[in-house]
């Protein structure tokens, strides 16, 4: 749907937000809904990371991941100006791994300068050499009813491609991540992962400031 000429000023403003949060370069797509009620939105990034080993599925610390993401955000703040700054709240899901679909999941609360709560429920999908990430983002009060939709309308039409499953990896040639599961929640950079919050944090509220509606097919 190509948006009404009235909102072409409020999606370059939309993408000079995202340059000046440094979009990671990753992005492959954003999903928005059509319904102005609504206000979630969908974020798809490809990562080139390496077969990424699962061996932490029952030793992910919730609790260091949560004071890292808190402690980058903190730092992230300093650089960022009043009305701009995020703060990272705690879990809303503490990070679990689903060795069916090879897909790690985790939600974490925060809240803007004016006390606005909102969450991002990020999921990411292992592959063969590679991670692909759907980052939910919406407020408490939907999260379950907007869980749905992605649950329902979008990861069912994820499909790797033959040969390019998790269980496709083969350690004769295939390259190996440099990274595990822990790291990955922390976006394989640390600490300086609080970007990617301020990044979505920018893109909803300024969505429910100015009731900007794209669909990419």
């Amino acid at each position: 749907m190509i948006p009404k000429p009235s909102a072409e000023n409020n999606i370059k403003k939309t993408s000079s937000c995202l340059r000046r949060h440094n979009v990671t370069g990753d992005e492959i797509g954003s999903i928005f809904p059509k319904s102005p009620d609504q206000t979630w939105t969908v974020i798809l990034e490809y990562e080139k990371s390496g077969h990424i080993k699962d061996d932490e599925k029952t030793k992910i610390d919730a609790k260091e991941l949560r004071n890292s993401y808190i402690k980058g955000t903190e730092a992230a703040n300093k650089k960022r100006q009043d009305g701009e700054k995020i703060y990272v709240k705690g879990w809303d899901i503490e990070p679990f791994y689903d060795e069916k679909t090879h897909g790690l999941t985790w939600s974490l609360l925060a809240e803007d300068d004016k006390k606005v709560t909102f969450l991002n429920y990020n999921t990411r999908i292992l592959t063969r050499e590679s991670n692909i990430s759907v980052i939910l983002v919406s407020d408490p009060t939907h999260r379950e009813a907007d869980k749905k939709v992605i649950a329902e309308k979008l990861l069912p039409k994820l499909n790797m491609k033959t040969g390019e499953k998790y269980e496709d990896f083969n350690p004769a040639k295939d390259k190996m991540s440099e990274y595990g599961l822990s790291a990955l929640i922390l976006g394989g950079a640390g600490l300086a992962v609080a970007k990617k919050v301020g990044i979505l944090a920018v893109i909803i509220l300024f969505l429910k400031k100015f009731a900007v509606l794209i669909v990419i097919a």
